[in-house]
């Protein structure tokens, strides 16, 4: 089954209609480092990351990944090899770190964008993330703790995600 967005602030999946907020300036089908834009189309997802300290392990058939202090996403438009890869967090490589102070990161799931053949610029770091606000994203599909964990009890490695 797929996820579907169907606009900025609605995801829909099954029978379920859930609130989101995604980029500040909407989509993109071309997305660019740095443009807050959501990008377009049809991605398979990752693995599920989280947080072991701040939440407990969810009910998913996603494999789950604990979040370390020392991980990073590559948003480093000048490293080909780590571009929009989890990283261990280095100093000559620009990344997102994944470990954060907020809650954004105690759960989420990479978008599969811009993923096998990576090209330099074209946008990392693409999650489904938490928010307590919906405030717009940088490109980001964010989602309330409550509404996420009804999700992942969803979704399978299987499961796509298609935005507009």
């Amino acid at each position: 089954m797929t996820i579907v967005l169907k606009n900025k602030q609605t995801l829909l999946f099954d029978d379920f209609i859930f609130k989101c907020s995604v980029g500040k300036k909407g989509f993109s089908a071309d997305k660019i480092e740095g443009d807050q834009k959501t990008p377009s189309g049809t991605y398979s997802l990752g693995n599920l990351y989280f947080r072991k300290d701040r939440v407990k392990k969810p009910k998913t058939l996603l494999k789950c990944i604990e979040i370390k202090k020392e991980m990073g996403w590559c948003n480093d438009i000048k490293s080909l090899r780590y571009y929009n890869k989890l990283i261990k967090l280095k100093r000559n490589l620009r990344s997102e770190k994944i470990f954060r102070h907020d809650f954004k990161y105690d759960l989420f799931i990479p978008i599969k964008y811009n993923w096998k053949k990576t090209t330099l610029g074209k946008g990392s770091a693409i999650f489904i993330h938490l928010t307590k606000d919906y405030k717009p994203t940088a490109g980001c599909i964010s989602l309330t703790k409550k509404d996420f964990l009804i999700l992942l009890s969803l979704i399978n490695k299987n499961t796509k995600i298609k935005i507009p």
